[in-house]
């Protein structure tokens, strides 16, 4: 006679190889194991989105080094967060939980470690989302403006109500069937690969003339005002170019929804690996090709940075409105497929770190609908997403062009919260070197080069996201003035410090990490599981 654990109530014997591996990592199967590997990887790949982010912060990119900082770093920087990806690999093959990064370091480096990254993680994703909702919101504004002489984009209060109103669409997807969600995300990914094709195509085949490879690789651009605008010398090199680097390492994030969606994803020691890594380098090969096609199809440098670097500006000057709005239309689509996995992904990271008790109000995050969905995660993730972009109804231009300051620093909050969660295992497990159990799939020997890489990559954004979009940022600027700082270098530190109140005053006498939702029999003790 078969053993019936008693927490879940499940036949041992009748479980699946995914649920017993999840037994022995103490948690009972309750989200619904719909998602099929493929599933899998589009939703991190549809994070990713090369039809968002290339888009949005391309202007960071030309205003932060130009043409040739975006030709040259795209792949240097991609390969280098292609290193963090593969450590994250590893770690997901070993323990596949909707937790991801914050169950890894609190298994790795016991519940304080847990406690930050779970929060990071947290700050980080909810950033993600409002960011790419805005970014959508923004260019299906910019579509209509093309697509009509009749319409007027660039009205704030306008782009915010489109904003809520992609929230609002994303929201009651992602509350009405899981199973929903893993189609809309497969779904998605042909849109990338395709939509991304279209419009290359339409840029190398539409515009009347192309830039020379000269201007793309080799011309540079300092937009930001620091050493009076000189594009060579240390200053350039050590501090406009790491702002530049936004686009690339906002572009290229979010890859941990494998990770999230691992509890219900079938075969996921090995299938959420793959999503993972393979998400990365399939994005970057594609995002590459698409920025070089937007770099080739420049008509006027100058006008280009004179219009504040955005995307926008190279499409009316290289395209027709009919051209030029099918191509934004195209990516505010992506945009929305994107924003749809970003808030799944974030939903499932609520519950998991509520699940363990992690979050004020955690019984009501971590319970589940009838259709095993988070709804009120969902929600909150929704709310809190409106709230920390509010700073983008304020208007702000630089030397005459339209800058989005607001837009930059959420996306900063984001990449920063993100990376720093990424760094705290990726640390513990280099720490642990051989006393590490690898699962199924991992990076052999290989873990200690890739690992010092990543956590270099790291600091790398920690000194990005901190910087000012420009020298009105700064205090002692005559310009000086608050709607021009990047917000984030206030925000971040000031979580940190709530966060390290929070745990001594409270968390740390009664937070023990990840909970055990289900009692493990002597047949599901994690010896005998694979």
């Amino acid at each position: 006679m078969s053993e019936v654990n008693p927490a879940s109530g499940n036949d041992v014997a009748t479980m699946s190889e995914d649920e017993k591996q999840l037994a022995s990592l103490g948690y009972k199967q309750e989200l619904k194991r719909s998602w099929s590997g493929f599933s899998n990887f589009a939703i991190s790949f549809s994070i990713i989105s090369i039809l968002a982010g290339c888009f949005t912060t391309f202007g960071q990119g030309w205003n932060a080094g130009g043409p040739a900082a975006i030709a040259w770093g795209w792949p240097v920087l991609a390969a280098l967060i292609l290193c963090i990806g593969l450590c994250l690999s590893e770690l997901v093959s070993a323990f596949p939980t909707s937790g991801g990064i914050y169950w890894w370091a609190s298994k790795l480096g016991g519940p304080k470690a847990g406690y930050y990254t779970g929060w990071l993680n947290l700050i980080g994703l909810v950033a993600i989302v409002a960011s790419v909702a805005y970014g959508c919101a923004t260019f299906f504004d910019l579509t209509l403006g093309f697509l009509s002489t009749s319409y007027h984009s660039g009205n704030l209060n306008t782009i915010f109500l489109y904003f809520i109103g992609v929230l609002l669409i994303v929201g009651l997807a992602n509350i009405f069937s899981s199973h929903l969600l893993a189609v809309f995300n497969n779904i998605s990914v042909w849109w990338h690969v395709l939509g991304a094709a279209a419009v290359i195509l339409i840029l190398v085949i539409v515009p009347a003339h192309h830039a020379s490879a000269s201007m793309v690789f080799t011309s540079t651009v300092n937009n930001t005002g620091f050493f009076g605008g000189k594009t060579s010398g240390v200053g350039y090199l050590f501090i406009v170019l790491p702002i530049g680097a936004l686009l690339t390492q906002y572009t290229i994030t979010g890859y941990d929804a494998s990770a999230h969606l691992s509890e219900e994803t079938h075969g996921a020691s090995t299938a959420a690996a793959k999503g993972i890594w393979r998400s990365i380098f399939y994005s970057a090969i594609g995002g590459w090709v698409l920025l070089l096609a937007f770099l080739f199809a420049v008509q006027n440098q100058s006008d280009v940075t004179k219009g504040g670097g955005g995307v926008a500006v190279i499409f009316s000057q290289a395209l027709s409105s009919r051209w030029g709005g099918s191509v934004l239309l195209i990516s505010a689509i992506g945009q929305l497929f994107c924003t749809m996995a970003c808030l799944t992904s974030c939903s499932r990271m609520l519950f998991a770190f509520s699940r363990d008790g992690a979050v004020p109000g955690h019984k009501m995050w971590s319970k589940l609908s009838a259709k095993r969905v988070p709804v009120a995660g969902v929600i909150l993730a929704v709310i809190v997403s409106v709230i920390i972009t509010l700073p983008a109804l304020v208007k702000v231009d630089i030397n005459g062009a339209p800058v989005p300051i607001a837009f930059y620093a959420v996306v900063s909050i984001g990449v920063i919260g993100l990376y720093w969660c990424f760094a705290i295992p990726i640390w513990k497990r280099l720490k642990m070197g051989d006393a590490f159990v690898p699962g199924e799939w991992n990076l052999g020997k290989k873990y200690k080069v890739l690992s010092v890489i990543a956590l270099l990559d790291v600091v790398l954004v920690t000194f990005m996201a901190f910087m000012p979009t420009s020298t009105l940022g700064v205090p002692w600027d005559s310009g000086f003035a608050w709607k021009y700082v990047n917000y984030t270098i206030l925000v971040v530190p000031t979580a940190m410090i709530l966060l390290w109140i929070y745990w001594h005053l409270s968390v740390k006498k009664w937070f023990t990490g990840p909970r055990q939702t289900i009692d493990l029999g002597p047949d599901m003790s994690s010896a005998s599981l694979p």
